[in-house]
């Protein structure tokens, strides 16, 4: 397992195509941290990417970063590690808001089953 420290907390790499995002407490992810994030996946995983967010800190996003974040057709599940109530109603405004997208989307309490369920491809 390889792990990438980024401008907005960290990116572990579990396979070729499986990462785990770790946004750090108190982060406002941007337009630019949302483009370095995913650069990272393109430079150091295999398309298509199964992801991993694991919620366990608090942030938020700019209005930009929450369009541009679903944006990325080259992820193909999605699971969402949810350890706050205040996790799940973040999660489910930014999926509301980008209802379009095509991705496998799931939330789970425990990450071994997001992880299973992610590897399930």
């Amino acid at each position: 397992m390889k792990s990438y420290k980024m401008t907005f907390g960290t990116i572990i790499k579990h396979d070729s195509n499986l990462a785990e995002i770790v946004v750090g407490e108190g982060v406002e992810m941007d337009l630019v941290q949302v483009k370095e994030y995913h650069n990272c996946l393109l430079s150091n995983l295999k398309a298509p990417f199964y992801v991993l967010v694991n919620r366990k800190y608090s942030y938020t996003y700019t209005f930009e970063a929450q369009k541009e974040i679903m944006s990325f057709d080259k992820i193909k599940k999605l699971a969402v590690l949810l350890v706050t109530h205040s996790a799940l109603m973040s999660t489910e405004t930014l999926l509301n808001l980008n209802e379009n997208i095509n991705w496998e989307i799931a939330s789970f309490r425990l990450k071994d089953d997001a992880l299973a369920w992610l590897k399930e491809h």
